[in-house]
């Protein structure tokens, strides 16, 4: 089975420049005005333009917003040096939301988009998470 991830965003052109910048994926199918796939990671990323305001799935309780949000589902970003993946990403506009948090299995800063989604980027050391498999 594929993975495939798609991220919501309201403007589209300033999305493929955040996410082209901040961890290198480069523009394949653009799919009209509302969508384009992003390659290079392992699984492909799919922007999708939804408007804000919009509503995010039939039984849903509140409209669409780019204000940052929770949900239960984010992606991590594995990268060989934080620091300056960090600094990139903050130069194209996301948030620091908790420093970097040094763990037994490496090191996580928790972040977000300029569209209000949550990531996270992970530098490994050593086993990684094979440091704390029981």
């Amino acid at each position: 089975m594929d993975l495939l991830i798609n991220i919501d965003v309201d403007d589209l052109d300033r999305a493929i420049a955040f996410y082209t910048r901040v961890f290198e994926l480069t523009p394949g199918r653009r799919f009209g005005p509302a969508a384009v796939e992003l390659l290079g990671a392992t699984s492909p990323v799919y922007l999708l333009r939804k408007p804000a305001g919009s509503i995010p799935a039939r039984a849903a309780e509140q409209l669409r917003t780019y204000q940052r949000h929770w949900t239960p589902v984010h992606l991590d970003f594995v990268t060989s040096d934080i620091e300056s993946a960090i600094r990139r990403a903050l130069d194209e506009g996301a948030t620091l939301e908790r420093p970097i948090a040094a763990q037994a299995w490496g090191q996580l800063a928790l972040m977000a988009d300029p569209f209000g989604n949550g990531f996270c980027f992970v530098q490994f050391v050593g086993d990684g998470y094979d440091a704390i498999v029981g």
